[in-house]
């Protein structure tokens, strides 16, 4: 008795093709190739490809076959279908090779972890959770994403692509669980006021609000958990005419945290075509920053600080922070970034967050 496991789980070493055997029956017959195709009434070339392999056995040829050869049609049916179902069962073994070699780059613990699928520690079965994850028929197709979707950037550190995609096909799918409006530019420059008045707030306050508002706009708003040797900050994609603004909140450092928004938005409210961008910690993006930095605290405001205050004075950093209605981390963060001040220096007003 074939236990059924064993049956299931049947690899051939080779797929025969049932053209060996019609080459078998042509020898024992005295005949060669043209003689065949004469007597089967078709092309010598459609024989050659039918006894090669290139060609299937079609019901009609099996009939000539059993006419010609002997054996009954049914018998000639068989063989083409064991050699196509043995030749698929090897095809797919060749992409289950492949897809286990490209697990290895891909943070699978993390990504179970995390609960974004199922956790295992058989290779098959996470080569499958991933493929549904991804919405690939194999994972050799994530590595033609990476080629085809992202600009390499220039980074410090060695980023894994395998990673970033992980990260990016999460937001994507959270992003697509979220309705939003029509996309509106123009509206969601208008809100850059009222996003800088977020900052003052606490989380559990200001981000229902940012995503209720960017939902309005046509923007879906997600949040990511970080995966390692990714390094992103934030990203901006679109996917079925929808918006998607992803944000890791990677170092929680609130300054960091908004900066990355806004940096977003950049992208959004000034580039009219629907590109798609990731931002490293690592990145310098000069328009996006530059465009950024002047919506959180305006370029002429910011020159009057350094201007008429003592940039370096706590209170002061504090008390005109409040005055032009921005939380004291972004302008601590704007004079850090511009080596104006120490990082060792107030670090109390750059508080780190965590948003559930």
């Amino acid at each position: 008795m074939v236990n059924k496991k064993d049956k299931d789980t049947f690899m051939p070493t080779i797929a025969v093709p049932p053209g060996e055997t019609i080459r078998e029956n042509m020898i024992f017959l005295g005949l060669n190739q043209k003689e065949l195709a004469m007597r089967l009434e078709i092309t010598p070339k459609h024989v050659s490809n039918i006894v090669n392999g290139k060609d299937p056995i079609t019901y009609e040829t099996a009939l000539k076959l059993e006419k010609v050869l002997g054996p009954k049609a049914q018998f000639w049916m068989n063989l083409e279908t064991n050699y196509q179902l043995n030749k698929a069962r090897l095809e797919k073994q060749e992409e289950l090779e492949k897809d286990l070699a490209v697990l290895k780059k891909i943070p699978y613990k993390y990504m179970s972890d995390y609960g974004w699928i199922p956790e295992t520690k058989d290779r098959k079965e996470r080569v499958e959770n991933l493929r549904n994850f991804f919405g690939v028929a194999t994972l050799q197709a994530i590595e033609i994403s990476i080629a085809a979707m992202f600009r390499k950037q220039k980074q410090i550190k060695e980023i894994s692509d395998f990673g970033v995609l992980a990260w990016v096909r999460k937001a994507e799918l959270e992003g697509l669980k979220i309705k939003v409006g029509t996309f509106n530019q123009n509206r969601l420059k208008k809100l850059i006021p009222k996003f800088r008045e977020l900052t003052m707030k606490d989380p559990e306050e200001f981000y229902p609000i940012m995503k209720k508002l960017c939902a309005e706009c046509g923007v879906a708003l997600v949040l990511v958990k970080l995966l390692p040797k990714t390094y992103i900050c934030g990203a901006t994609f679109w996917r079925k005419n929808k918006a998607i603004l992803a944000l890791s909140v990677r170092g929680k450092r609130a300054d960091i945290f908004w900066f990355t928004f806004f940096h977003e938005l950049a992208h959004l409210i000034n580039h009219t075509k629907k590109i798609s961008s990731i931002r490293y910690d690592t990145d310098n993006e000069d328009e996006a920053d530059k465009q950024a930095s002047n919506y959180l605290i305006p370029y002429a405001q910011y020159k009057t600080f350094l201007t008429d205050y003592d940039y370096t004075n706590k209170k002061q950093i504090v008390d005109y922070s409040n005055s032009i209605g921005i939380a004291p981390c972004i302008l601590v963060g704007r004079l850090l970034h511009d080596d104006l001040i120490d990082y060792k220096l107030y670090s109390d007003l750059r508080p780190s967050f965590e948003i559930v």
